[in-house]
């Protein structure tokens, strides 16, 4: 047992270097998301997204696409991986409205994480409703995403999912200038320094997965790392990021993809016993 276990430690980590080495995946969303739309049957909905651009192509040829339903038979519990170790600090940022959804921009040094010994440096954060991501085929209300890259390119997101109830803190620091790029339809709005760390995540539990990002160009080899505990937020705060955008969807959330014989662990500390 013991050598099977260490057998799976390295095939692992085997996959997870291969990936640093497979080519950057950049965080590089597109910054206007008008070209696209989350309207199923939409000529330019989630199935046609590799048909827009050549350089969309992974969106639809992709075999390691996010987002990805976490099945409880697929994933592997594990306590090897680590806790997830994030040391940000405040930084000036930015509120944009790409299209479909809000992204905050952090415009300086707002800090890191770190996974397998690599630092990956905090860009932005941005919302999807409902959740991208689903636990053994359940949907949740709301999903962050905090979008990390390396000097070289690489990509790793943290995941949050949110169920609806208390109101979440950071966001309630956000309301005020949500609204008022609702109201004056503007595209961005300098909202100051910024501390990510107001980010409550509160989990050492979390899924582990080697996918893609989830809007055009659909790049792949991203770390994707979603938190088992779920967090809480209002109708009220969910429907604000929505209006504020002024898409006229209900949604921003891409299917899920299929998983392709991907590896998914889900981290869990050992136990003093």
């Amino acid at each position: 047992m013991e050598k099977l276990h260490i057998t799976k430690i390295l095939v692992y980590s085997f996959f997870f270097v291969l990936a640093l080495h497979l080519g950057p995946a950049t965080s590089a969303e597109v910054e206007d998301e008008r070209e696209f739309s989350y309207e199923k049957w939409s000529e330019n909905g989630p199935a046609r997204w590799g048909e827009i651009h050549q350089e969309w192509s992974m969106c639809s040829n992709g075999t390691m696409q996010s987002p990805i339903d976490l099945l409880n038979k697929r994933v592997e519990i594990v306590s090897h991986l680590g806790r997830l170790k994030r040391n940000y600090k405040p930084s000036n940022a930015t509120l944009k409205n790409r299209g479909h959804d809000m992204m905050l921009q952090w415009e300086g040094d707002a800090g890191h994480i770190g996974i397998n010994g690599t630092k990956y440096e905090l860009k932005q954060c941005h919302w999807h409703s409902p959740s991208e991501h689903t636990i053994n085929g359940k949907k949740y209300d709301l999903e962050l995403h905090l979008v990390h890259e390396t000097p070289q390119g690489h990509t790793t997101v943290v995941g949050i999912l949110y169920k609806i109830g208390r109101s979440d803190s950071f966001l309630s620091s956000m309301e005020e200038h949500l609204d008022d790029i609702s109201s004056s339809e503007g595209l961005e709005r300098v909202v100051g320094v910024v501390d990510p760390k107001h980010i409550k995540m509160g989990s050492s539990k979390y899924y582990r997965y080697m996918g893609s990002l989830t809007t055009p160009p659909c790049t792949q080899n991203v770390v994707w790392t979603i938190l088992k505990k779920v967090r809480t937020v209002t109708r009220e705060q969910i429907r604000l990021l929505r209006v504020a955008v002024h898409d006229e969807s209900d949604t921003n959330a891409r299917p899920v993809q299929e998983l392709n014989e991907r590896w998914v662990k889900m981290f869990r500390p050992r136990t003093n016993n």
